[in-house]
C-alpha cells in the first residue's frame, strides 16, 4: 500500500467523481483509476462502486475509509514534524525528574531558554532515579534531576546543584504545629502522609525506628495530594525544602540527621548535546541555588502553586518569534 494510493481513494470518497478527484491530485484519470484499483487489489475487495455515473463507497470502502484518513494524517504529521525537525523549528528538550524534585526548579531555566533557542519544546517526565537512568542511557530523555543518588553509571556525568533538608508539612491545627522545629523522634508521634518513590522516609525507618516502625498513612505519586491530606488533616508529609505547598500549609524545620540531601544533574558523557540541552545544563550548573531556594522559601501557599502553573504555560505556549540569543545571554554561556 502506498500513500499516494490513499490519497487518490480519499479524494474519490470525498467527490464521488473520477474527474474531479483527478483534478484535486494533480494526475490523469486512467492514472488515479489504476492507483485505486491497485489499492483495491492489495486489500482484497471493492472500494468504490462503479456503474455508469453513480459512484459511491463498497462496505468495505466505508469501513476502512476512517482508517485510511487516519492513516493520511499521521504521514503527513510525520513529513510536517520532519521538515520542522530539519529546519530547527523544533528543539526538543527532554528532562526527567525524580520523585519529589519540583517542576518548579527547571521552570526559569526552561523560560530563559525558550528566549533564544526557537521552537523549543519541552517533554518534563517523572520516575524513579533508577529508571531516569536507564532512560537517559537510552536516549529516551536527555538529562535529569535527582536527590540522592548512589552508583552512577561510569558513563553518566552528575553534577552537584545544591543541598537542601527536609521540613515537615502539616495543617495549622495539627498537634505539632506550634513547634519551631521538629526532630525525627517526634514522627513516632504522628501518621505520615507517604509520597510514593520517595526516599526519605525509608532512610529514616531504617536508621531511628527499624524495631518499631512508622505510623503510615496514605499515600499518593502525586504531592499536590499529599498536601491537601495533610490539610484536612489525615497526617503530616516530608517534602524538600524547595517545594512549593499550599497557603493552608505550615512548614516546619526537621531536625536530626538524614533529613538532608544533596540534588544532582545528570547527562550522559559524551554524547552530542543539542543546542537547548547545552543551554540547559550550563544554566542549571551556573545558577545561584541559594538564591533559588531562598525565593521558593519565602513563597507561601497557592501563590507558589499559581506561579508554577503560570510560568509553565509561558514555557509550554511560548511566543513565535525568531529571536537570536541576545549578546549577554551569548557572553555569559559561552564564557562558562
Amino acid at each position: 500500500m502506498e500513500l499516494y494510493q490513499v490519497r487518490y481513494f480519499l479524494a474519490v470518497a470525498s467527490t464521488l467523481n473520477f474527474t474531479r478527484a483527478a483534478e484535486q491530485c494533480h494526475v490523469t484519470q486512467p492514472a488515479l483509476t489504476k492507483a485505486v484499483q491497485k489499492l483495491e487489489q492489495e486489500l482484497g475487495g471493492e472500494l468504490i462502486y462503479r456503474e455508469r455515473r453513480l459512484t459511491q463507497l463498497t462496505d468495505l470502502g466505508k469501513e476502512v475509509l476512517p482508517m485510511l484518513e487516519r492513516t493520511l494524517a499521521s504521514a503527513e504529521a510525520v513529513r510536517r514534524r520532519a521538515k520542522e525537525f530539519e529546519r530547527k523549528e523544533v528543539a526538543p528538550l527532554r528532562i526527567g525528574l525524580a520523585p519529589s524534585i519540583s517542576a518548579s526548579l527547571v521552570l526559569e531555566p526552561i523560560a530563559e531558554i525558550a528566549k533564544f533557542v526557537p521552537g523549543l519544546h519541552v517533554d518534563l517526565r517523572e520516575d524513579a532515579t533508577e529508571r531516569l537512568i536507564a532512560l537517559l542511557l537510552d536516549g529516551e530523555i536527555n538529562a535529569a534531576i535527582v536527590g540522592d543518588v548512589r552508583d552512577v553509571p561510569a558513563r553518566i556525568d552528575n553534577w552537584s546543584l545544591f543541598k537542601e533538608r527536609y521540613v515537615v508539612v502539616l495543617a495549622p491545627t495539627h498537634q505539632l504545629a506550634d513547634r519551631s522545629s521538629i526532630c525525627i523522634q517526634d514522627l513516632h508521634e504522628t501518621i505520615l502522609l507517604e509520597r510514593t518513590g520517595c526516599e526519605i522516609i525509608p532512610k529514616i525507618q531504617g536508621a531511628h525506628f527499624a524495631g518499631e516502625g512508622l505510623r503510615l498513612g496514605h499515600c499518593s505519586s502525586h504531592d499536590l495530594h499529599l498536601q491537601h491530606m495533610a490539610a484536612a488533616g489525615f497526617g503530616v508529609m516530608l517534602a524538600p525544602e524547595h517545594m512549593p505547598h499550599l497557603s493552608t500549609l505550615k512548614t516546619i524545620r526537621l531536625e536530626g540527621d538524614l533529613v538532608s540531601r544533596e540534588v544532582r544533574l545528570l547527562a550522559v558523557q559524551g554524547r552530542h548535546y543539542s543546542p537547548a540541552l547545552d543551554a540547559f545544563v550550563k544554566f542549571a550548573r551556573l545558577r545561584d541555588w541559594s538564591v533559588v531556594l531562598r525565593s521558593l522559601g519565602r513563597t507561601q501557599g497557592d501563590h507558589a502553586v499559581t506561579a508554577v502553573i503560570r510560568a509553565a504555560q509561558c514555557v509550554i505556549r511560548p511566543k513565535k518569534k525568531r529571536c537570536a540569543m541576545t549578546r549577554r545571554s551569548t557572553m555569559s554561556l559561552a564564557a562558562w
